[in-house]
């Protein structure tokens, strides 16, 4: 027997159905949702539960959002399903690396939780318990793998999936910000020393006095280099072994294409590092192979990769007494010997490629604090041998 539904419309009726020689007794409403464009006819939707009441409700406010223009239909595609799609469909935007963290961070940690609930049924709270779940990682590696659930909820809500993105607003651990370690200026003239003469010695140079990450260094071919300018045109990095599918190179980090004017000595190295490379050449003969013109290349003239050059530059700092640093420490250096030097936020957040001065200042803040002090410690140190004199 129909029963009338609650405000709104639509009726309320029970069935039984029978399945492997049980039957099973629960409520169903049929409410109309709107129009088929195409046909005009109208698209109903059907919506059950175990009791009347249950669907009384669930009816009401399915009548509401359809009122209000906000109702979604319900769907059966579960989270582990929908984030297949999802990565499998709406990644194309990002760089092949990225895409294969955030495919990793799926397989590890997402899909094996949270992969056989109903995407529809994704309530706040159980994601809030899936992060929690996670205390064991770091707290970059929640916030990544929040992140790449966020992103898969967000576009599940923009093709009206969910009505709402569950992901929203979760409560995630806080990340303490390591302050950047910079070599001082004895490191820095023993890790010249050790590197002299090596493989790793024009490499390390310039990234001393140019900031370039090391993919940009290893990507940097001699076309992008103007001597008698004295600039380099950072216009792409060399893309990691495991990911060359899609070519030797990607575009810069941020997709910023920058030209940098560095010191002399940056090119007297560069200049040292073709005579190198001649030499190289000769010795290789017939293997050599160098198509693109890279700088910085194994013997043969192939790619010198950045598992390579980071085992070169530990080799080098610990010989040089720093088994601590690592390969970016050369990007930190520079940093803030340029400030020190006296070059402004915005000039270094240029030659960075960092993509705001905003970034630059929070990294490297600490630097222009300690020269203000120095400053206000100088200024005093005169202002006393002025009033003494």
């Amino acid at each position: 027997m129909a029963k009338k539904g609650a405000k709104g419309g639509g009726t309320i009726r029970k069935k039984t159905v029978t399945r492997s020689g049980k039957e099973y007794t629960y409520w169903e409403a049929r409410i109309t949702v709107g129009r088929d464009p195409g046909t005009g006819k109208q698209l109903q939707r059907s919506i059950t539960g175990k009791t009347q009441k249950e669907v009384r409700e669930k009816m009401a406010q399915a009548v509401a959002e359809v009122d209000r223009g906000t109702y979604t239909a319900p769907t059966k595609l579960t989270v582990g399903q929908w984030l297949d799609t999802w990565a499998g469909d709406y990644l194309g935007g990002v760089k092949s690396t990225t895409a294969a963290v955030y495919r990793a961070s799926i397989r590890t940690y997402i899909k094996p939780a949270l992969g056989a609930s109903r995407l529809d049924q994704l309530h706040p709270h159980a994601v809030q318990g899936f992060v929690n779940g996670l205390k064991g990682l770091s707290p970059a590696t929640v916030h990544l793998t929040h992140g790449v659930l966020h992103h898969a909820m967000e576009k599940a809500v923009e093709l009206g999936y969910i009505p709402n993105n569950p992901a929203a607003r979760c409560a995630l651990p806080k990340i303490e910000r390591e302050e950047p370690r910079p070599l001082d200026d004895a490191q820095v003239a023993a890790l010249l020393e050790a590197v002299r003469g090596g493989d790793m010695e024009h490499l390390v140079t310039v990234a001393l006095f140019t900031g370039l990450r090391m993919s940009e260094l290893l990507g940097l071919t001699w076309d992008a280099i103007d001597f008698e300018g004295r600039t380099i045109t950072v216009n792409k990095q060399l893309t990691r072994q495991g990911h060359r599918g899609e070519g030797l190179f990607q575009s810069p980090k941020s997709n910023k294409i920058r030209t940098i004017t560095p010191a002399g000595m940056v090119f007297d190295a560069l200049r040292r590092q073709q005579i190198r490379q001649a030499e190289m050449q000769l010795r290789a003969g017939p293997l050599w192979g160098n198509p693109h013109g890279l700088v910085f290349t194994v013997g043969n003239g192939g790619p010198f990769n950045q598992s390579k050059a980071g085992r070169g530059f530990k080799s080098a700092a610990a010989a040089a007494g720093m088994p601590d640093f690592h390969f970016h420490s050369l990007r930190h250096t520079y940093a803030v010997n340029a400030i020190r030097a006296g070059d402004d936020i915005k000039t270094v957040q240029g030659n960075l490629g960092h993509a705001t001065a905003a970034f630059t200042l929070d990294k490297y803040g600490h630097v222009t604090e300690r020269m203000k002090r120095d400053s206000a410690a100088r200024m005093e140190s005169f202002i006393k041998d002025v009033m003494n004199l």
